[in-house]
């Protein structure tokens, strides 16, 4: 499966280059991401609970950050293990464009699974891939640039500057 879009981030590139290597904010947009450990340099651990179809697991698995051209582009790519439900494992490209005050993250996704998951057949796989990559990249557009809920029309009224900024780039501010 494959798979490739972009999102524009309300954060500046350096910001946007900080939350792709902060393990606190993977763990946060990663669906069903119950813990994630570990560094850029030597690589994070993950567990994550999924429900893919019919079949329930909790992935075990390595995600390792490589072809780093800071703060431009990266490749992330991750293998997990799911037991008896088989094994998934994938990578997304990711470049960022600086566009004024925003950034524009492109990423191209490719994921392949085995095991009892492959059984499900490729629209249910695909399906849940997209579902998956779209849900990650929505969270990690929120968690760095969006407003939060109730802040638009704050901002929209010229108040509070902070207010406009999403939980992470709050922090780095």
């Amino acid at each position: 499966m494959n798979l490739s879009d972009s999102r524009e981030i309300n954060a500046d590139v350096a910001t946007v280059w900080a939350a792709l290597l902060d393990p606190e904010v993977l763990k946060a947009c990663v669906p069903g991401c119950q813990e994630m450990s570990g560094s850029v340099d030597e690589g994070f651990e993950a567990t994550v609970v999924q429900k893919v179809g019919p079949v329930k697991a909790t992935f075990k698995g390595a995600v390792q950050m490589t072809d780093i051209v800071e703060p431009v582009s990266m490749t992330i790519s991750g293998e997990g293990k799911g037991g008896a439900a088989g094994f998934a494992k994938g990578g997304a490209d990711v470049r960022l464009e600086a566009q004024g005050d925003t950034t524009i993250l492109h990423y191209e996704v490719e994921a392949k699974v085995g095991g009892k998951l492959a059984q499900l057949g490729s629209r249910i796989i695909d399906g849940f891939a997209k579902k998956m990559a779209d849900q990650f990249f929505n969270n990690f557009q929120n968690a760095v640039g969006a407003p939060e809920a109730g802040e638009e029309e704050d901002a929209a009224g010229g108040n509070d500057e902070t207010k406009k900024k999403g939980w992470f780039k709050r922090l780095v501010s």
